[in-house]
């Protein structure tokens, strides 16, 4: 399958955060194409911090408390705009789910609500535990020059993912827990070795 990127214009982006630049990447594969996102500093280090953070419309926009991507994504968008000598960018990656898609997401949390956790619910209806990948990643830091990276991840697999093709130093994004989202943040660390 080919694939193939387009870049978007800059444009301003402010925010109750800050001040930002923003770009999108539009990934073509075959019939489906991805439009990824990149909110980013002015000002970009030799070393900035990065935040991968793959798409959750239940918890980015309406603020969900069985997950903690919400807070995770204003959190990094906190530290990134208070980091103006080091600079950096929330790469926001189309992949709701861990990559199943929405429609799949909502039957998993279906069965979350029966007692699955999200990998058991993940396999139930026919997907591995995180179906995402980071390709794009490459192109998207490639075309801003970045070679180092401070990422703002508990995730493992996305440091062991992005050292492929830059240097990364991980920094740790904790947010506070809920009644709601104990089990979720249980199986991130006992099952996919999070650094939580």
């Amino acid at each position: 399958m080919q694939r193939g990127i387009q870049v978007s214009s800059r444009a301003k982006l402010p925010t109750k955060f800050g001040e930002f630049l923003i770009q999108s990447f539009r990934e073509n594969r075959g019939d489906f194409s991805w439009d990824h996102l990149v909110v980013f500093t002015p000002h970009l280090s030799s070393a900035p911090l990065v935040r991968l953070h793959s798409e959750c419309l239940t918890g980015d926009v309406f603020g969900s408390q069985k997950c903690d991507c919400g807070g995770e994504l204003e959190l990094a968008l906190q530290r990134i705009a208070h980091a103006p000598t080091q600079g950096g960018m929330l790469i926001y990656l189309r992949q709701e789910g861990r990559g199943i898609g929405l429609f799949n997401k909502i039957n998993a949390y279906a069965l979350q609500d029966q007692g699955y956790d999200t990998i058991e619910a993940n396999r139930a209806i026919g997907f591995k535990d995180d179906e995402r990948d980071y390709g794009i990643v490459k192109d998207i830091l490639e075309h801003y020059g970045v070679t180092h990276i401070h990422l703002l991840t508990n995730n493992p697999q996305k440091v062991q993912a992005l050292s492929a093709f830059v240097k990364v130093e991980r920094c740790s994004i904790i947010v506070p827990s809920n009644c709601h989202n104990q089990q979720y943040l249980e199986t991130k660390k006992n099952r996919m070795g999070h650094l939580l």
